[in-house]
């Protein structure tokens, strides 16, 4: 693939690695009818940051909360940044920006400098790996991923098929480009012992590092990836679609076809976040942004099963910055018929989309014996009153308090138009510290823009 692998010795961090790596199997011996065996408790000489230890089915001092497309249009520094018009590998538009190290690197830290939130998650976009396995594909500003090709028939799946990730002109500089992105925001979020580096950063940059680190002294990167069936129902139908009836018609028409398309997908997509650990992401998740379209015999019997696969080949790498094996999630969007089966694909916690009763959920994964979750704050309430927006925060961490762990997150992306304040003020609500709402209420003085910009601006963001 053109790239460097990243695993460690024995002599790596041991508390980190005995946390996610106890078992010889963990996720990465997961199958659809096993869930993966949750994480042990961390030694107390080395506390886990608070997103680690809730994925680890452990209750941390404080409420870990990230949000989804947390570095994005809602951010004026993020605006300004994409005016660069980055082009990495070669690429435009989005790719280009994702591909781009500076501009990547930048963007994924973004939202932890202004925020203090308990978890970077890295700027990119799940047809990055399609784009980097050959694959032609852009993203059309108010459409989305627009495939030049789609793969309609077992010709065509054959055809794509014979390539791999970094199988393209641009694949090896694109997959140089991702482990530099990953290096280069983990060196800022620092690592077990080691603290990131900060120079030059204004003062308010510093105290959302400050915050979103606390005691624990280094803040997680998370990686990503797209889920197999959403991969392929954006190559079958070229585009987004509401029914996916192109995908769904190729699945159940030619079963050899759809398997091999979908073990290509996993393949590619669980490289693709391997590397992103190998690079040095502490966790990872993987999207499935369609699979709520399928019944739940389709989703058992035909994705659940290529799902397990990208997370067993992610599940299998190892991090430089703990040493060991990363916690995974599974989100999907209209996925409360198959959330037991997402887990039993074998990841470590279960996303939970707005559409879904946390508690319900809880139940439907254990009681109990559930998983650790996440989610699941509507994101149209990031424009009700505050009131409004406080009482369901509470709500939300109060239900997720039965589950052997919680991360508080959206129960989907951060809309563009929101206010950056709402969310630095909701993070402070989760910690509970009011030391950090006013600092939410203040707004931002930080720079806006490109890195070592000395611009400053604050946008309309009183909360």
């Amino acid at each position: 693939m053109g790239t460097s692998r990243h695993f460690l010795s024995g002599a790596a961090i041991s508390t980190m690695e005995a946390c996610f790596n106890s078992s010889e199997g963990g996720a990465a011996s997961a199958s659809p009818s096993t869930p993966a065996a949750p994480p042990p408790t961390a030694s107390p000489s080395a506390p886990l940051p608070p997103l680690l230890a809730a994925l680890g089915g452990q209750r941390p001092s404080r409420a870990p909360v990230w949000f989804m497309r947390q570095a994005g249009r809602s951010l004026p520094e993020y605006r300004a940044l994409r005016e660069r018009e980055a082009r990495g590998a070669g690429m435009t538009g989005m790719l280009g920006a994702c591909l781009d190290p500076a501009t990547a690197a930048e963007a994924t830290l973004q939202p932890v400098r202004r925020h203090g939130v308990d978890a970077a998650i890295l700027f990119s976009d799940i047809m990055v790996p399609l784009a980097l396995a050959g694959v032609g594909v852009r993203i059309e500003p108010g459409v989305g991923p627009v495939v030049d090709h789609p793969v309609r028939t077992r010709a065509d799946v054959a055809e794509l098929t014979a390539h791999a990730l970094g199988d393209s002109p641009r694949g090896p500089s694109g997959l140089a480009a991702i482990e530099e992105a990953v290096r280069a925001v983990v060196a800022e979020l620092g690592a077990p012992g080691r603290p990131g580096a900060t120079n030059g950063l204004p003062e308010r940059a510093l105290a959302g590092l400050a915050h979103s680190r606390g005691a624990w002294g280094w803040t997680p990167l998370i990686g990503f990836g797209g889920a197999p069936f959403t991969l392929a129902a954006y190559l079958v139908e070229g585009r987004p679609s509401r029914d996916h009836l192109a995908a769904r018609t190729l699945m159940r028409s030619d079963a050899a076809a759809w398997d091999a398309l979908l073990d290509w997908c996993a393949r590619v997509t669980g490289e693709f976040i391997a590397l992103q650990i190998r690079a040095g992401a502490s966790a990872a998740q993987l999207f499935d942004s369609w699979a709520g379209a399928l019944s739940p015999e389709d989703y058992r019997e035909r994705v659940a099963p290529h799902s397990a696969r990208a997370l067993e080949i992610a599940g299998q790498a190892l991090s430089p910055t703990t040493g060991g094996r990363v916690p995974l999630i599974h989100f999907g969007t209209g996925t409360a018929r198959i959330l037991a089966d997402m887990r039993a694909a074998g990841a470590h916690a279960v996303g939970v989309d707005d559409r879904t009763s946390l508690a319900w959920a809880i139940e439907e994964l254990g009681g109990q014996g559930a998983c650790p979750v996440q989610g699941n704050l509507d994101p149209a309430l990031l424009a009700a009153p505050w009131s409004v927006l406080e009482s369901a925060i509470d709500a939300c961490l109060e239900a997720g308090r039965a589950a052997p762990g919680h991360v508080l997150n959206l129960g989907h992306g951060v809309p563009p138009a929101t206010d950056p304040g709402v969310l630095t003020r909701i993070v402070a609500r989760a910690h509970g510290d009011e030391a950090w709402e006013p600092v939410a209420l203040a707004g931002w003085n930080g720079w806006v823009g490109a890195p070592g910009s000395s611009a400053a601006g604050s946008g309309s963001e009183e909360a």
